[in-house]
């Protein structure tokens, strides 16, 4: 059996609004006003870590049929924990509340009457957002129905709207890049894809991807992975044009309004300037659309991965209760749950990272013996230790030595660790032949 291309386009537009939500629009056009005429350079890096590396994760997890069964490679026991510390990030301890209160913080709550009660209004708003985003994840056959065909389509036809009327009677004056831009582009661009999410939201999506083209009839293990990279593809080249847009807007306005808070404010100057107090509304539906989309997608991934570890609990009952524990953590306000984030991605987005480059290679590398947990064991301990500094914690003596490592204080000293553990087990791949040859009945134990 085969998808039709109708089937595959639908799909595609599903994986593409799982990925596109609050951090998604944020900070593609964040990027653009801070790095001004350094937009191409920075906006290139920034594709790699909120793109390329999602789209890739995608295919490595349907590969292995799901983020445990890649991170068994490591240590079970490190799967378990792992698996479950990416879920509770970006559900209901960060990635959820923060897409569901970016559409109140940025495009209600300015428009409000001064003498309004911002909290209760956002409880309101919450109350119904997650009432919507519950009832849409309690029925995971129906999402490519619901939204590949409506909300997905909504969302990109705003969004053009938006970019067609900027590119008529938009102001346009781009800025010199701001100092953090100016030195090194590439690196910022690179770091600020971590803040998207999305090649940790990835580890969560690409089993239901490969859930959903198999609920499509598609049963055969290598036809299911082609529509998945097909669907991964199609639905990278979207978020890619998207950014493009956003980052370009960003740009063209770096010169026009002072530098913004988050991209959030750098989109509702543009929106306001075009359309007056009346694109409150145009921007109110854009960030919910795609805040909503983003929070059923992980609501329900969510959802599906804790109902197999217990028994105690339905699919139906996780759904509530995600949504529910979400809902509490959301009225905490967007600015508190933004300096949770950086060093938690700090953190885990190094690990996601190289889980993902080691599940591509692993038809070279996977039968190396302690390959996957030196790797992984060697990054998670430097990105902790990045992430850890970063909220204040002083290490004495041991910081030097951290910062010796080179592309330690941009945020990349990971990257070095990575390469050099990798070199250092990597030539005993080319030793198997020699093994197998000469020592017929001996077998390089796998890990």
């Amino acid at each position: 059996m085969k998808l039709h291309k109708k089937q595959i386009l639908l799909v595609s537009f599903m994986l593409f609004s799982l990925f596109f939500g609050a951090g998604n629009l944020i900070f593609p056009p964040f990027l653009g006003q801070n790095a001004g005429s350094q937009t191409p350079f920075a906006i290139a890096a920034f594709l790699i870590t909120a793109v390329a590396l999602p789209v890739l994760g995608v295919i490595v997890v349907a590969k292995f049929d799901g983020l445990e069964k890649l991170a068994r490679r490591v240590n079970p026991k490190f799967a378990i924990v792992f698996t479950i510390l990416i879920y509770l990030s970006i559900g209901p301890g960060l990635g959820i509340p923060r897409a569901a209160s970016l559409p109140f913080e940025m495009a209600v709550a300015p428009y409000l009457p001064e003498e309004a009660n911002l909290s209760l209004f956002m409880l309101g708003f919450s109350l119904v957002f997650f009432l919507i985003a519950g009832w849409l994840a309690l029925t995971p056959n129906k999402l490519v129905e619901r939204i590949g065909k409506f909300l997905t389509p909504s969302l990109l036809f705003l969004l053009l709207f938006v970019f067609f009327n900027f590119l008529l009677k938009g102001n346009v004056h781009v800025a010199e890049p701001q100092e953090s831009y100016a030195s090194n582009s590439l690196v910022k661009g690179f770091l600020e894809g971590y803040l998207t999410m999305d090649t940790i939201a990835a580890l969560n999506f690409g089993l239901v991807i490969a859930t959903t083209i198999t609920g499509l009839g598609i049963s055969r293990k290598s036809d299911v992975m082609k529509y998945t990279v097909m669907t991964g593809i199609f639905a990278g080249l979207i978020l890619a044009g998207v950014y493009l847009i956003l980052a370009y807007m960003g740009m063209s306005s770096s010169g026009v309004f002072p530098i913004q808070e988050n991209g959030a404010w750098t989109l509702r100057c543009i929106v306001h300037q075009l359309f007056g107090d009346t694109g409150a509304v145009l921007l109110a539906a854009i960030f919910t659309l795609a805040c909503l989309t983003t929070c059923v997608g992980l609501i329900t991934s969510i959802s599906q991965y804790f109902s197999t570890l217990t028994s105690r609990l339905s699919y139906r009952q996780l759904v509530l209760l995600i949504a529910g524990f979400s809902f509490v953590v959301c009225n905490q306000g967007l600015n508190v749950i933004l300096s949770i984030s950086v060093p938690v991605l700090d953190a885990i987005y190094p690990i996601s990272i190289m889980l993902i480059v080691l599940g591509l290679c692993d038809a070279k590398l996977g039968h190396i013996p302690f390959i996957y947990p030196c790797t992984i064991g060697s990054v998670g301990f430097i990105s902790v230790i990045y992430a850890a500094e970063n909220i204040g914690l002083d290490l004495g003596v041991l910081s030097p030595i951290f910062h010796s490592l080179p592309l330690y204080s941009a945020g990349l000293g990971w990257t070095v660790i990575a390469v050099l553990v990798m070199v250092v087990f990597s030539p005993s791949a080319f030793c198997r032949p020699a093994l197998k040859s000469s020592h017929n009945k001996t077998k390089l134990p796998v890990y």
